[in-house]
């Protein structure tokens, strides 16, 4: 078996003014869509950052992919995962994660980025080979159903796109307490979720304690709660909070 196209679409998602530590999101997201079809009739797909960074690395790889056996992935592996190259002294400080960078543009995570990319376009390939579900393919299922969590952001208002793609609003700004209580129950009441997370870093840390505080007194103890501050606060600021929340 041998890959013999490799194919990427750009695309742009339409997206809401959501807030995290990296800023607010502009009006659309950028992904990009992985294609490789085999000699036998196989298509693999996958789906990873958008904009022209990763869509050059991806591009790059396009001599070693074409014609390679998407069963040898150890190949690419090692080929990706040797390929880091610093970019100055604040790549450096922000190590492998994104504190000073748009997300999925980290020179220190790009081989690997890209590698996971075209990894998991070459998994639905062999899946469909074999005939077999990818989670078997790499080892196996532990569960046979995964639970999915109301995600919520805080937002100001707005709805994502622009000009004749202007979209609708769908949750109004969220910036307290009590919005984001309302959009968990929106998104609950729409969708039947049954955890929730909180994209924070976005407030002052005390204002997120509040709002997650807010949830658990909404939606009890049946609901799991999780923050995700997106590598905005110190290790002090961290503990600070874990400790205001331990009980929530």
């Amino acid at each position: 078996m041998k890959i013999t196209s490799f194919d990427l679409h750009p695309i742009a998602i339409a997206d809401g003014p959501l807030r995290s530590s990296y800023g607010r999101h502009a009006p659309y997201a950028l992904r990009t869509i992985v294609e490789l079809r085999t000699d036998d009739g196989f298509t693999g797909w996958s789906e990873t950052y958008g904009g022209d960074r990763p869509l050059a690395a991806l591009e790059a790889m396009r001599p070693q992919v074409v014609g390679m056996n998407p069963f040898r992935l150890a190949e690419l592996f090692t080929a990706l995962s040797s390929d880091v190259t610093p970019l100055g002294d604040e790549v450096v400080r922000g190590g492998r994660s994104q504190t000073y960078l748009v997300p999925g543009e980290n020179p220190l995570d790009e081989g690997l980025r890209t590698f996971a990319a075209l990894e998991i376009a070459c998994l639905d390939i062999i899946g469909k080979a074999t005939g077999q579900p990818v989670c078997d393919v790499i080892g196996g299922r532990v569960r046979d159903a995964v639970p999915f969590s109301a995600y919520l952001f805080y937002k100001d208002a707005g709805g994502g796109g622009l000009g004749p793609d202007t979209r609708g609003d769908e949750y109004g700004e969220v910036l307290t307490a009590a919005a984001c209580v309302r959009e968990a129950r929106q998104m609950i009441g729409q969708y039947g979720f049954g955890e929730i997370k909180l994209k924070g870093g976005v407030l002052p840390p005390d204002a997120e304690i509040e709002t997650i505080q807010a949830l658990r007194q909404e939606f009890g103890a049946k609901y799991p709660l999780r923050i995700d501050p997106n590598c905005a606060w110190s290790v002090e600021t961290s503990v600070r909070v874990g400790k205001a929340l331990r009980h929530e």
